[in-house]
C-alpha cells in the first residue's frame, strides 16, 4: 500500500501524533498512572450539575432532543446558538457581531487545521506562506497541523524573572521579525503549556501588526475570555474583522461534546462553512444543543468567572505550594500561572534533558509532558526547550500532590 506524500504525514509517529499515541499507552498501563500529562479538564461539582441539569432540559423537550439527535445541522453550526452567542457577545463587549460572524467546527483542533492551510502554504501565484506564533513554546497541537512542510516560524521570548522560582515569557517585539512571506499571526491566550497571558499592550501591538500587513490574527481563546475564563490576571478580550477569535466548550466541562467557535468576519465564515461542508457535512448539534440556554442567559460566561476560575485558581497556587515543600535545594523555576491548568516547570542546566525525565517519570507511574515538544516552527536547538517539563494540576488533589513529590525526587536524581 502506498500513500500520498500527505498520506505519509499520518502515518508517521512525530509531534502530537506520537504524544498521544504514548499517553494512550500509559493510560492501558497496568501499572497505576499519576496522569498528569493531559489536556483534559477538572470535572467541576457545580458545573457536572449544571451540565446535567441542561441536558435533563433537552431529553424532556421531545421535539427538541429529536432536532438535535435525529437532523444534520447546517454547515456552519446551529443557528440558534450562533445567533444566542452573538447576540451575547454584542451586548457584553459591544463587538458588531452577528450569527454570521460565528461558526461552529468539532473541536478547536479542526479550526485550526482549517485556518493554518487556508492562511499558510503554497499560494495561486506559487509563492509560500507561513503562520507567525510570535512567542515560544506554544500548544503542540499546531505543530502536524500543516498540510505543507515547514508551515511555522516563531520566535524565543524574552524572560522576566518575577522572583526565585517565578518568571514569565513576553513577545521580544526587538527581535520579532513579519516577513512578508508570514500569512497570519496566531497566539494562545492563555497559553498551553506555560500558563501565559499575553498582556493587552501585547495583544494590541500584535493586532496593529496584523493590519497593517493585512493578515488575519488568531487568537486561542480555548481557555480564555469570554469563557471558560480559566485566567488569572487582567485580560481584555479583543475582536474586529481581522481578528479570528477560537473558542471551546472544551474546558468548559464538554470535551467529549468536541465543539468549537470560530468568530470572524464574514468571508473567512464562509470558507470555513465550506470546509465543514467538505470535511464532514456539518458540525455535531450536541454541544451547542446543550450550552443553548447557557448562552441565552449569560451563563456561559457567568460559570467561567465565578466556578471554573476560582477552581483552577485555589489548584494552581497549591500546586505552587507542593512544588515549593517538596523540590529542596533542586534549582527549578516555574512560569508565573496566569491561567489555563497547567504548570510549566523549568530545571535549569538538566543534565539528563526533559525528554529522558520524562521516561524516568513514566517508569515511576507519573505521566507529564517534556518540554521540547512545544516549540513548533522554532529553528535554533534553544537548550531551555529541553530543560521544561508541562505538568497538569487539573487532577484530584491526591494525584496531583503524589506526582509532584515524585517529579521533585526524579528531579532531585537528575542533578545528582
Amino acid at each position: 500500500m502506498q500513500f500520498s506524500k500527505f498520506g505519509q504525514k499520518f502515518t508517521a509517529q512525530t509531534g502530537i501524533l506520537q504524544l498521544m499515541a504514548d499517553l494512550g499507552e500509559a493510560l492501558n498501563s497496568e501499572q497505576p498512572m499519576l496522569m498528569l500529562g493531559g489536556g483534559a479538564p477538572a470535572q467541576i461539582p457545580q458545573v457536572q450539575q449544571t451540565l446535567r441539569q441542561r441536558m435533563y432540559d433537552i431529553l424532556r423537550d421531545e421535539s427538541r432532543f429529536d432536532r438535535i439527535i435525529g437532523a444534520y445541522g447546517p454547515p456552519e453550526g446551529d443557528l440558534d446558538f450562533r445567533k444566542a452567542l452573538a447576540e451575547m457577545l454584542r451586548k457584553q463587549y459591544g463587538w458588531a457581531l452577528g450569527p454570521e460572524n460565528v461558526a461552529l467546527t468539532n473541536g478547536s483542533q479542526t479550526a485550526f487545521f482549517y485556518l493554518f492551510n487556508m492562511f499558510g502554504g503554497e499560494t495561486a501565484d506559487g509563492g509560500f506562506r507561513r503562520i507567525l506564533l510570535p512567542l515560544t513554546p506554544e500548544y503542540i497541537g499546531y505543530a502536524d497541523a500543516g498540510i505543507a512542510e515547514d508551515l511555522f516560524i516563531s520566535a524565543r521570548p524574552a524572560i522576566e524573572y518575577i522572583d526565585d522560582v517565578l518568571y514569565k515569557y513576553h513577545v521580544d517585539f526587538n527581535q520579532l521579525r513579519v516577513g512578508d512571506d508570514v500569512g497570519a499571526i496566531c497566539v494562545s491566550r492563555p497559553t498551553n503549556p506555560t500558563g501565559n497571558v499575553l498582556t493587552d499592550e501585547e495583544v494590541s501591538h500584535l493586532a496593529q501588526i496584523a493590519h497593517e500587513r493585512d493578515i488575519p490574527f488568531i487568537i486561542d481563546g480555548a481557555y480564555g475570555t469570554p469563557f471558560p475564563s480559566i485566567i488569572f490576571t487582567e485580560a481584555e478580550p479583543i475582536w474586529d474583522d481581522h481578528i479570528v477569535l477560537l473558542l471551546s466548550l472544551s474546558k468548559l466541562g464538554l470535551p467529549g461534546a468536541r465543539t468549537g467557535i470560530v468568530i470572524a468576519n464574514e468571508t473567512i465564515i464562509k470558507a470555513i462553512t465550506s470546509m465543514n461542508a467538505i470535511a464532514s457535512l456539518a458540525p455535531g448539534n450536541i454541544g451547542a444543543g446543550i450550552a443553548l440556554d447557557m448562552a441565552r442567559e449569560g451563563e456561559i460566561i457567568s460559570l467561567g468567572r465565578d466556578v471554573v476560575r476560582p477552581f483552577y485558581l485555589r489548584k494552581a497556587r497549591q500546586a505552587l505550594a507542593w512544588f515549593a515543600e517538596s523540590m529542596g535545594d533542586t534549582p527549578y523555576r516555574i512560569h508565573n500561572p496566569e491561567g489555563a491548568f497547567f504548570l510549566w516547570v523549568w530545571f535549569p542546566g538538566l543534565p539528563t534533558g526533559s525528554a529522558e525525565l520524562y521516561k524516568r517519570l513514566k517508569a515511576r507511574g507519573v505521566v507529564i509532558v517534556p518540554g521540547h515538544y512545544f516549540y513548533p516552527g522554532l529553528k535554533d536547538d534553544w537548550t531551555h526547550r529541553h530543560e521544561c517539563i508541562r505538568v497538569s494540576y487539573a487532577q484530584e488533589d491526591g494525584i496531583v500532590e503524589a506526582g509532584i513529590r515524585i517529579i521533585a525526587e526524579e528531579a532531585r536524581r537528575a542533578f545528582a
